[in-house]
C-alpha cells in the first residue's frame, strides 16, 4: 500500500473507515486545539480506501453542521485508485456540544466534560474565570471594612493606589476593582478577598499548616488559617514565625537581629502565588513543615504550555483568577509580568539557599524549599508556646541537628524507578518525566547521592547512574 504525507498539525488522527461515533472526536478536537482527521488511512499512513465516498462527502459536513454548528473543510483525495477523505477541524472559540454533551481531546484520550470540569471549560472558552461568577445572595454589607482598609493601606504604600483613595467607600473600592457584575451582583473574587466570613460561600478557603517529623503519620502540631485571602498571607506568616520556623538571633554593630530562617520576602511571594492562583473549587492549600524543608501545595495545574522550568525564566503572566490577581497586584503583593519566581530565586540565593523546587503533582503545584539554621533556633517558649508545644518543638529541633537534607519521597521514588529503567537517563529527561525543573533534578540527585541512594559511574557525558540502596528503604 502507498503512504500519504499528512498535513503538519498538533493533532493528526487516522481512521480506516468512517463511523458516526467519530463525530464525538470532531467535537472534542474543536473544543481543544483542532486537528486533521484522515478516513480511509491506517495508523501507518497507508491508504486503505473508503467506499461510498460520494455519499460521505455529503453526509460528513452535513452531520457536523447539524449536530454541532461547525463548518469544517472536507476534502476527497485519491491515491493509486483508492480514495480517502481529509477533515480539517479548526479550534473553536466557543464551547461545542454534540447531542447535548461536551467532549474534549486531552493527550490521546477523548473526555466527556461534566460538573466542575465542564464549568471551568465553558468559562475559559467565554474568556472568563471562576472568580468572575456572580453570587446571588451576598451584598456589600457582607464585606469586612478592615479588609478593605488593609488593601488600601498596602496599595498606597506600594504606590499602586492614589493617596486620595485612602478613605474610599467599600462600594467604590469594589467598583474600581471591577468586582461587580453588570447587574450589580458581587463576584466570587470580592467575597474571597474581602468577605467577613468567606467560608459561608466557599468551603475550601483555608490554609492548612502541619509540622511533621519522620513521615506524614507523625504529625506534631497543626493549624488551619481561615478568613479572607487579602490578609491570609500575613496571618500565615505570623503563625509560621510563632510555631513553625525559627528566627536565629545575631548582632550587627550591637543591634539585635532576628531574621527568619528563610528569606521572608521570597516566602511571601510563594504564599501570594499559591493563594492567588489556587483553584478555589478544590482542596485547601496545604503546607507541610519538615525538619529541614517545607512543602506548599495548592490545587490547580499550571496553564497550558507553561512548565515548571518556564516559570524560572521570563514568561507571560497567566493568572487562573484574574480578578484576585489584579487585587493582589494593586495591593503591591505580586507583579503583573510573570517575575514572581525570579524574585523567589534571588531571595533564596541571597541567603545561600538553593532555588525552591517546583513540581506539578496531584492536580496542583507544589513548591519545596530548604530550611536554614534549623539547629540554632530561638526559644519557641519565648514566642508564647505552651509547655507541651515547646517540648514537642524542642525534640524536633534536636532531631534536625543529626539529619541531612531530605527529598520528597514521591519524587525520590520516581527518580529511582526511572534510573532503574534507564541508567543512562539524562537530567533533562528526568526533569521532563518528573515534571520539575532541571535545577530541581540536580538538587534531588545531589541529595540522593549524599544519602547513598545512588551514585554516578563515569563522566557526566557517557556515564550512568547506579542504584546502591535497597528498595525497601522507601516503603
Amino acid at each position: 500500500m502507498s503512504k500519504i504525507k499528512p498535513k503538519e498539525c498538533q493533532n493528526v488522527e487516522f481512521k480506516s473507515s468512517w463511523q458516526d461515533e467519530y463525530l464525538k472526536w470532531i467535537c472534542g478536537f474543536a473544543n481543544a486545539q483542532g486537528a486533521v482527521m484522515y478516513f480511509g488511512v491506517n495508523d501507518d499512513y497507508e491508504v486503505v480506501g473508503l467506499k461510498n465516498t460520494k455519499k460521505l462527502l455529503e453526509d460528513i459536513p452535513n452531520k457536523i453542521v447539524n449536530f454541532m454548528g461547525l463548518v469544517v473543510d472536507v476534502n476527497l483525495y485519491e491515491q493509486e485508485g483508492l480514495e480517502y477523505i481529509e477533515v480539517v477541524i479548526e479550534p473553536s472559540n466557543v464551547p461545542i456540544s454534540f447531542k447535548g454533551k461536551y467532549y474534549y481531546r486531552s493527550g490521546s484520550t477523548m473526555q466527556e466534560l461534566n460538573g466542575v470540569a465542564l464549568q471551568k471549560f465553558v468559562l475559559k472558552k467565554m474568556g472568563r474565570t471562576w472568580d468572575d461568577i456572580p453570587n446571588d445572595f451576598a451584598t456589600v454589607k457582607d464585606l469586612d471594612r478592615q479588609a478593605i482598609k488593609f488593601f488600601l493601606d498596602n496599595g498606597i504604600e506600594a504606590g499602586r493606589i492614589d493617596k486620595s483613595e485612602a478613605r474610599a467607600s467599600t462600594q467604590r473600592v469594589i467598583e474600581n476593582l471591577g468586582l461587580f457584575t453588570e447587574d450589580g451582583k458581587l463576584k466570587n473574587a470580592a467575597l474571597l478577598l474581602f468577605a467577613k466570613n468567606p467560608r459561608k460561600y466557599f468551603t475550601c478557603v483555608e490554609f492548612k499548616i502541619g509540622r511533621f517529623r519522620h513521615d506524614e503519620s507523625d504529625l506534631i502540631i497543626q493549624d488551619v488559617i481561615e478568613g479572607n485571602i487579602i490578609q491570609m498571607t500575613d496571618r500565615v506568616v505570623k503563625v509560621l514565625k510563632a510555631k513553625y520556623l525559627t528566627s536565629p538571633i545575631h548582632y550587627e554593630e550591637m543591634k539585635r537581629k532576628e531574621p527568619l530562617e528563610v528569606p521572608e520576602d521570597a516566602l511571601r511571594e510563594i504564599l501570594y502565588n499559591s493563594i492567588a492562583h489556587k483553584d478555589y473549587s478544590g482542596a485547601p492549600i496545604q503546607m507541610r513543615v519538615w525538619d529541614d524543608y517545607v512543602e506548599i501545595w495548592n490545587e490547580g495545574e499550571l496553564p497550558m504550555g507553561l512548565t515548571p522550568e518556564a516559570l524560572l525564566k521570563k514568561h507571560s503572566s497567566h493568572p487562573r483568577n484574574k480578578n484576585i490577581a489584579n487585587a493582589f497586584f494593586k495591593a503591591g503583593f505580586i507583579e503583573s509580568w510573570g517575575r514572581g519566581y525570579e524574585k523567589i530565586r534571588n531571595g533564596f540565593e541571597s541567603v545561600g539557599l538553593p532555588m525552591p523546587i517546583i513540581e506539578v503533582v496531584e492536580g496542583g503545584v507544589r513548591v519545596t524549599f530548604q530550611r536554614k539554621n534549623v539547629g540554632n533556633s530561638v526559644s519557641f517558649f519565648a514566642k508564647g508556646q505552651t509547655d507541651s508545644e515547646n517540648t514537642q518543638v524542642d525534640t524536633t529541633q534536636k532531631t534536625t541537628q543529626k539529619t541531612t537534607q531530605k527529598t520528597t519521597q514521591k519524587t525520590t521514588q520516581a527518580i529511582i524507578e526511572l534510573i532503574r529503567q534507564n541508567p543512562h537517563i539524562t537530567r533533562k529527561e528526568l526533569a521532563e518525566k518528573c515534571r520539575i525543573t532541571v535545577d530541581g533534578v540536580k538538587w534531588q540527585l545531589q541529595k540522593m547521592q549524599e544519602r547513598n541512594l545512588i551514585r554516578r559511574v563515569g563522566a557526566d557525558n557517557g556515564g550512568y547512574w547506579e542504584i546502591i540502596i535497597n528498595e525497601t528503604k522507601f516503603s
